[in-house]
Protein backbone atom coordinates (compact mmCIF):
# COMPACT_ATOMS: atom_id res chain seq x y z
CA UNK A 1 0.00 0.00 0.00
CA UNK A 2 2.86 2.37 0.90
CA UNK A 3 4.65 1.17 -2.33
CA UNK A 4 1.11 2.56 -4.46
CA UNK A 5 0.99 5.85 -2.53
CA UNK A 6 4.43 6.92 -3.55
CA UNK A 7 4.27 5.60 -7.14
CA UNK A 8 1.02 8.02 -7.25
CA UNK A 9 2.91 10.61 -5.88
CA UNK A 10 5.11 10.28 -8.00
CA UNK A 11 2.94 10.32 -11.03
CA UNK A 12 1.36 14.39 -9.91
CA UNK A 13 5.17 15.26 -10.06
CA UNK A 14 6.42 16.96 -12.60
CA UNK A 15 10.41 15.21 -13.85
CA UNK A 16 12.49 16.95 -14.06
CA UNK A 17 11.37 19.55 -11.73
CA UNK A 18 12.55 23.24 -10.89
CA UNK A 19 13.13 24.10 -7.10
CA UNK A 20 12.17 27.25 -7.37
CA UNK A 21 9.83 27.37 -10.64
CA UNK A 22 11.38 29.13 -13.18
CA UNK A 23 9.77 27.33 -15.76
CA UNK A 24 6.26 28.30 -14.61
CA UNK A 25 7.43 31.96 -13.86
CA UNK A 26 9.29 32.76 -17.49
CA UNK A 27 6.15 30.81 -19.40
CA UNK A 28 4.58 34.14 -20.31
CA UNK A 29 6.30 35.96 -18.32
CA UNK A 30 9.87 37.65 -17.93
CA UNK A 31 12.89 35.46 -19.08
CA UNK A 32 16.00 36.97 -17.06
CA UNK A 33 19.00 36.93 -18.95
CA UNK A 34 22.39 38.07 -18.25
CA UNK A 35 25.15 38.75 -20.92
CA UNK A 36 28.30 39.35 -21.19
CA UNK A 37 30.41 40.94 -24.33
CA UNK A 38 31.67 38.56 -26.58
CA UNK A 39 31.19 38.98 -30.14
CA UNK A 40 30.04 37.43 -32.63
CA UNK A 41 27.91 35.49 -29.49
CA UNK A 42 26.78 38.53 -27.39
CA UNK A 43 27.63 42.08 -28.64
CA UNK A 44 26.59 44.66 -25.73
CA UNK A 45 28.67 47.65 -27.49
CA UNK A 46 25.67 49.11 -29.14
CA UNK A 47 22.96 49.80 -26.16
CA UNK A 48 20.80 46.90 -27.82
CA UNK A 49 22.37 43.33 -27.53
CA UNK A 50 23.48 40.93 -30.41
CA UNK A 51 24.97 38.36 -31.90
CA UNK A 52 24.12 34.78 -32.47
CA UNK A 53 23.35 33.84 -29.06
CA UNK A 54 21.22 36.75 -28.09
CA UNK A 55 19.23 35.51 -31.28
CA UNK A 56 18.92 32.35 -29.68
CA UNK A 57 17.55 33.72 -26.31
CA UNK A 58 14.96 35.97 -27.88
CA UNK A 59 13.99 32.88 -29.78
CA UNK A 60 13.82 31.11 -27.00
CA UNK A 61 11.98 33.80 -24.90
CA UNK A 62 9.33 33.87 -28.63
CA UNK A 63 8.31 30.24 -27.52
CA UNK A 64 7.72 30.74 -24.12
CA UNK A 65 5.28 33.80 -24.88
CA UNK A 66 7.73 35.53 -22.57
CA UNK A 67 10.07 38.44 -22.44
CA UNK A 68 13.74 39.15 -22.53
CA UNK A 69 15.18 41.35 -19.17
CA UNK A 70 18.79 41.72 -20.59
CA UNK A 71 21.26 41.71 -17.55
CA UNK A 72 24.71 43.12 -18.45
CA UNK A 73 27.85 42.21 -16.38
CA UNK A 74 31.27 39.89 -16.27
CA UNK A 75 31.07 36.51 -16.18
CA UNK A 76 31.69 36.64 -12.33
CA UNK A 77 28.99 38.73 -11.97
CA UNK A 78 26.71 36.43 -13.83
CA UNK A 79 27.39 33.47 -12.14
CA UNK A 80 26.95 34.70 -8.78
CA UNK A 81 23.82 36.53 -9.68
CA UNK A 82 22.12 32.80 -11.89
CA UNK A 83 23.61 31.53 -7.93
CA UNK A 84 21.62 33.64 -5.85
CA UNK A 85 18.91 33.65 -8.54
CA UNK A 86 18.34 36.70 -9.50
CA UNK A 87 18.92 35.42 -13.25
CA UNK A 88 17.54 32.78 -15.07
CA UNK A 89 20.30 32.20 -17.45
CA UNK A 90 23.01 33.72 -19.33
CA UNK A 91 25.19 34.16 -22.14
CA UNK A 92 28.40 34.99 -23.70
CA UNK A 93 29.83 32.68 -25.37
CA UNK A 94 31.00 30.31 -23.13
CA UNK A 95 32.59 26.95 -23.57
CA UNK A 96 32.10 23.64 -22.10
CA UNK A 97 35.29 24.34 -20.25
CA UNK A 98 33.22 27.37 -18.16
CA UNK A 99 35.25 27.93 -14.40
CA UNK A 100 31.02 28.43 -13.51
CA UNK A 101 30.15 25.43 -13.25
CA UNK A 102 30.04 25.34 -9.44
CA UNK A 103 27.84 28.45 -9.78
CA UNK A 104 25.65 27.51 -12.86
CA UNK A 105 23.99 24.82 -14.36
CA UNK A 106 25.65 24.30 -17.88
CA UNK A 107 23.74 23.00 -20.76
CA UNK A 108 24.36 20.34 -23.08
CA UNK A 109 27.34 21.42 -25.86
CA UNK A 110 25.03 23.11 -28.52
CA UNK A 111 27.38 24.28 -31.26
CA UNK A 112 31.43 23.80 -32.03
CA UNK A 113 32.71 25.97 -33.94
CA UNK A 114 37.35 25.76 -34.74
CA UNK A 115 38.83 29.01 -33.60
CA UNK A 116 41.26 30.81 -35.24
CA UNK A 117 43.69 28.88 -33.21
CA UNK A 118 42.23 26.25 -34.93
CA UNK A 119 40.46 24.70 -31.49
CA UNK A 120 37.43 23.17 -31.27
CA UNK A 121 35.06 25.14 -28.80
CA UNK A 122 32.09 23.47 -27.45
CA UNK A 123 29.62 26.11 -26.72
CA UNK A 124 27.13 25.75 -23.88
CA UNK A 125 24.68 28.42 -22.13
CA UNK A 126 24.45 28.76 -18.00
CA UNK A 127 21.32 28.67 -16.63
CA UNK A 128 20.14 28.84 -12.70
CA UNK A 129 21.11 25.79 -10.74
CA UNK A 130 18.50 23.37 -9.60
CA UNK A 131 16.07 24.56 -12.54
CA UNK A 132 16.15 20.74 -13.98
CA UNK A 133 12.89 21.60 -16.45
CA UNK A 134 14.24 25.00 -17.72
CA UNK A 135 16.98 23.70 -18.28
CA UNK A 136 16.01 20.90 -20.51
CA UNK A 137 13.57 23.43 -22.10
CA UNK A 138 16.57 25.51 -22.81
CA UNK A 139 18.58 22.42 -24.10
CA UNK A 140 15.81 21.11 -26.32
CA UNK A 141 15.56 24.74 -28.08
CA UNK A 142 19.07 24.97 -28.63
CA UNK A 143 19.39 21.40 -29.95
CA UNK A 144 16.04 22.52 -32.51
CA UNK A 145 17.68 26.00 -33.11
CA UNK A 146 21.43 26.41 -32.31
CA UNK A 147 23.41 24.09 -34.30
CA UNK A 148 24.83 25.49 -37.58
CA UNK A 149 21.73 25.78 -40.37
Amino acid sequence: MALAGILLLTACTSIPADAAGTSDRVRGGELRAGITHNPPWTDTSSGEPTGAEVALVESLARALDARVEWVEGSEAVLADALHEGELDMAVGGFTDDTPWTDQAAVTAVYREVRNDRGVTEKHVMLTRPGENRFLVTVEDHLRENGADR
